[in-house]
């Protein structure tokens, strides 16, 4: 929602929007202002939305910080706007832009460290931010260069068509292979069971189902030999990160980065995989707080049943505690 906003102030002008249709026109020395506002709470907004990316629970100082870099924009504004620097455009806008340029390389540096498998499609849209930030941090000056402003102009376009194409590779080329629905012997639902084993008693070979995502931290070396290969694995662990295997399709993602799994899993269901099982649910309360983790997990359940698909979770129940074991028991059929 941050993202949004923060791409939405940057794409619609109120003066265009609202006042001209009416046929106002802003005094020019006003438009300048909230033009360095609208640039301001650009930054602001990408700083919000990378930093809650980066960690689902911001601390008050994160907060605190990137508020800070709200006020010192309004001060910047208040004193630059004075007499006394009238008409140094250079003065004026550099404290706006640093805030915007900040705002685009921060966000697109964490966007770049989201990335599973750094394809070029995909690095678009990342690379194309942290250009774009810097390219606007040196507006303050360029702008003031007459030879250089249609340059500036085609980089920016050129920038941003990064950033869109990027975008739309996210949309149309996931991070997995499209696969069908096909029939299984597994009924839809939600179960909890205490130990692997427990599921293979009560499914079979379950984990020959073509249809098959794993989230584990099992050895994959062993895994990738037993499970079926159009099967896909999120191999939960801070060692390693991307594409490790192709058949099946195995990849290395940290505990922290909850919500792109949360994500991949939904595209994988979506595409026709309807048995998601999940072993590392410890392991993520561990790196993120149970709430997160239950938000995760309580997640994935609603997409996987929404498609009549059957969610297997195995926790060690002597791991939690006992509310922590009553909301699993309340959302989860046992053993």
């Amino acid at each position: 929602m941050l993202l949004m906003v923060a791409f939405l102030l940057s794409a619609i002008s109120p003066e265009q929007l609202l006042l001209e249709p009416l046929g106002l026109k802003l005094v020019l020395e006003v438009a300048f202002v909230l033009d360095m506002v609208n640039t301001a709470l650009q930054g602001i907004f990408l700083l919000l939305a990378a930093r809650y990316l980066e960690t689902p629970n911001p601390s008050m100082r994160d907060s605190i910080v990137i508020l800070g870099f709200g006020i010192f924009s309004y001060l910047w504004l208040v004193v630059t706007n004075t007499t006394h620097f009238y008409p140094d455009l250079t003065i004026r806008a550099l404290g706006p832009f640093l805030v915007y340029a900040l705002g685009y390389v921060y966000a697109g540096i964490v966007f770049y460290r989201y990335i599973i498998v750094k394809k070029f499609g995909q690095l678009l849209f990342p690379v194309g931010m942290m250009l774009l930030g810097l390219l606007n941090a040196t507006y303050p000056v360029t702008a003031t260069w007459k030879w250089f402003v249609p340059y500036g102009f085609f980089l920016g376009t050129m920038f941003r068509i990064m950033m869109a194409i990027g975008a739309l590779s996210f949309m149309f080329y996931p991070f997995f292979h499209i696969e069908p629905e096909v029939e299984r012997d597994i009924p839809p639902g939600a179960f909890l069971y205490p130990t692997r084993e427990s599921v293979t008693r009560e499914f079979g070979d379950w984990e020959l189902e073509p249809g098959l995502v794993m989230i584990t931290r099992k050895d994959v070396n062993k895994l990738k030999q037993r499970i079926n290969p159009e099967a896909i694995v999120f191999w939960i662990t801070r060692a390693k990160e991307g594409k490790l295997h192709d058949s099946p399709t195995i990849y290395a993602i940290s505990p922290t980065k909850i919500d792109i799994l949360t994500d991949l899993i939904a595209r994988a269901v979506e595409r026709g995989y309807r048995v998601v099982y999940i072993d590392a649910f410890e392991y993520l309360i561990l790196e993120n707080g149970f709430d997160n983790a239950i938000k995760f997990l309580l997640n994935v359940k609603d997409r996987v049943l929404a498609n009549k698909g059957t969610l297997i979770l195995v926790v060690n129940s002597s791991a939690l505690e006992t509310f922590q074991k009553k909301i699993l028991e309340r959302e989860f059929s046992r053993e």
